[in-house]
């Protein structure tokens, strides 16, 4: 596991996935700023609505100061929206990654496992259901684990659990899917649950790192082609870099 991660991670700067990895990142960040934009506008929308009935309301205040309350209220929803797309960095990795695991796996395949055949590329409709699928499954669980944050961490570990086994399943399925049926890669993953886990707990660890986060689905793809094919009996041993 320790030797699939490294390996992982020395490729991930490599020349062959380095161009991946931008077109990675590139996307993500996209995915971030339309998710802000579209909900900042709608929250200052509601902000504006907001004081214009308090100040409609109340009638005991200046137009002047629930104007600058709207904007003071649009800003901090701008800085909660920026803080909230950096702790749904998981879930957009989730989505993002679903386009770029084919060219990340048939890297490290060719690299390290010259032996066997190469896999089969997911359809991209399939890659893309597989990515939407995990991304919102991961948005409902951060939205119920958002309320422990406030309770001793208790939150932060919840989150850091249901990213080992979300992001685990995600690409352990998909690093599958090249060589099995939809269904075989689950039933493969359901056998396998407690390595998955834990090897889905290094993955946790790498996307909770600010910046390093954005490079998770190449890594996570890399790292998941070697477990899979460890699990299957690879004829190609795997070393570390």
């Amino acid at each position: 596991m320790i030797d699939a991660a490294l390996n992982a991670f020395a490729q991930l700067f490599s020349q062959p996935l380095r161009r991946v990895l931008l077109k990675s990142i590139g996307f993500a960040l996209l995915v971030i700023i339309v998710f802000g934009v579209v909900l900042q506008r709608a929250l200052s929308a509601l902000a504006d609505s907001g004081a214009t009935w308090a100040e409609q309301t109340a009638g005991f205040a200046p137009h002047s100061v629930w104007a600058a309350m709207a904007w003071i209220l649009s800003i901090l929803a701008g800085l909660g929206i920026v803080t909230g797309a950096l702790f749904l960095m998981p879930a957009v990795t989730a989505f993002v990654g679903s386009f770029f695991v084919d060219e990340v796996a048939e890297v490290v395949e060719i690299k390290y496992y010259p032996a066997d055949p190469v896999g089969r590329a997911l359809p991209l409709g399939r890659a893309a259901i597989e990515g939407i699928k995990f991304g919102l499954l991961a948005l409902v669980v951060y939205l119920v684990a958002l309320p422990f944050i406030l309770f001793a961490g208790l939150g932060f570990l919840i989150l850091f659990f249901a990213n080992a086994y979300l992001l685990s399943r995600e690409y352990f399925e998909l690093a599958a899917m090249r060589f099995r049926t939809p269904e075989e890669a689950k039933a493969m993953r359901k056998a396998n649950a407690g390595y998955v886990f834990l090897t889905g707990m290094i993955i946790a660890g790498f996307v909770s790192v600010p910046i390093l986060n954005f490079a998770t689905p190449v890594f996570a793809m890399a790292f998941m082609v070697h477990i899979h094919k460890k699990m299957s009996g690879s004829r190609t041993a795997v070393l570390a870099a």
